[in-house]
């Protein structure tokens, strides 16, 4: 087996209850295992099935060393077993796993084990220092004399008898509180709070296979405060697609917040996931997938909305219709895209290309001898593919249906080159228009 240990808070005194930050940690770090329990100032969790999923031990040590100092994790420690592990985190040792145990644990001071520590004044006065002091007295007479938890305890530490731990459960809503440290007066600052509360967002995440597509920063106002100011404020934040990308949702948040004007100082922050969608998997077999390098579009468009305004980027939706102006329509870059998109369907037994870029509306031509001119005689290379219907289709604004009958052809021009037009049918005087440009 192989345990760890996240020591958040000093073991000095006796055991605090399960506070928020212990809470939040241990969500947190049921992203690597379904096996995490909380024992006194400490998070434990049993890694031993999780570390070829995440890249091998030292892969593993890295991640959790590096992302717990951002949750408020003062100490790690790695051994056998939970308790092994929680008293190397409170002795300062990290690797309990490269030597011995016994040995290692003979070493120790008797507070490293909380079945020690109401003892350890009555131990001491029998001369025990170390917990390999305690662990070679008789066991008969520390029996009778000592309660029944010091020596379940040293035999679960020593690896001679079976753990009993009562898991966390993963909780099916994610919404999670902090306290700053300070009172923080610009908008920007409350980022470093913020992604404390993000990659406890994450981590809830992941455990759930899921990513998120929208999420709300709250903050609460300090107490000494302007009335008008009320008591906070709050950003939801939405991504195209789901996500748990902590740089990524970090970024995003940036820009938002950059655009925000506290209106008194923020004492509190909570953090709400307000959309949650199952996120497929990346493949982790020895043949994966091709590594996508830099940023994805759709990661690009929502860092540019947010700095721009929502408004202001717009990306193309395809939509099913054989009528050309109406393949396409343009929303929101961040808003997410409708599942599954319709690709354009083209008309049955129709082989011409289409066109690269389309007009906002049909131009007109001049005729001549039947002939469609623009810039010159056109030349018909291709056609014509028929397109007809849309009489379901009504433009309120108008009041008239979108009704088409046209007959659409590739043609040349010597000074536009390829254009795509089509001729009007049914009409009293059928006409000619210019309706795209090919690339």
């Amino acid at each position: 087996m192989w345990w760890s240990a996240l020591l958040l808070h000093s073991p000095d005194g006796p055991a605090s209850p399960i506070d928020a930050a212990q809470q939040a940690l241990a969500v947190w770090a049921l992203q690597f295992t379904p096996r995490v329990a909380i024992a006194d100032e400490a998070v434990l969790m049993e890694v031993e099935a999780s570390v070829r999923l995440f890249g091998g031990q030292r892969a593993l040590r890295e991640r959790v060393r590096a992302e717990g100092r951002e949750l408020g994790v003062n100490q790690i420690a790695w051994a056998p077993n939970s308790l092994a592990a929680l008293a190397l985190a409170r002795a300062g040792i990290e690797n309990g796993v490269r030597q011995p145990l016994d040995a290692l644990l003979d070493t120790l001071p008797m507070e490293t084990l909380s079945a020690v520590r109401p003892h350890r004044l009555t131990l001491a006065h029998v001369g025990c220092r170390t917990l390999g002091d305690v662990r070679r007295l008789p066991r008969g007479g520390t029996a009778r004399r000592f309660d029944k938890r010091l020596l379940a305890a040293l035999d679960q530490a020593y690896g001679r008898a079976p753990e009993v731990h009562q898991w966390v459960l993963l909780p099916e809503c994610f919404a999670q509180r902090l306290e700053l440290m300070s009172r923080v007066e610009q908008a920007p600052a409350l980022l470093l709070g913020a992604r404390r509360l993000l990659l406890s967002l994450t981590g809830w995440l992941a455990a759930r296979h899921s990513g998120t597509t929208a999420f709300t920063l709250r903050w609460a106002h300090d107490a000494m405060r302007a009335r008008s100011a009320g008591e906070g404020g709050e950003l939801t934040i939405r991504t195209a697609e789901p996500t748990r990308d902590i740089d990524h949702l970090c970024r995003l948040l940036d820009e938002h917040l950059g655009h925000v004007e506290l209106l008194a100082p923020v004492g509190d922050l909570e953090l709400v996931a307000q959309e949650v969608h199952p996120l497929e998997e990346r493949s982790a077999s020895l043949l994966p997938d091709a590594v996508r390098q830099g940023e994805t579009l759709h990661r690009v468009l929502e860092r540019l909305a947010a700095r721009l305004g929502p408004e202001r980027v717009l990306r193309p939706v395809a939509l099913e219709d054989h009528r050309l102006e109406w393949m396409c329509r343009w929303q929101p870059a961040a808003q997410p895209l409708a599942r599954p998109a319709a690709p354009p369907r083209h008309m049955p037994g129709s082989e011409l290309p289409q066109p690269s870029f389309l007009l906002p509306a049909p131009l007109r031509l001049l005729v001549r001898g039947n002939r469609p001119y623009y810039q010159g005689e056109l030349q018909l290379l291709a056609g014509p593919q028929r397109v007809e219907g849309g009489w379901w289709d009504r433009d309120e604004a108008s009041g008239q249906t979108r009704n088409v009958v046209r007959d659409y052809w590739v043609a040349w021009s010597e000074h536009a080159g390829v254009l795509w037009v089509f001729q009007t049918r049914l009409d009293e005087a059928p006409a000619w228009f210019l309706h795209g440009h090919f690339a």
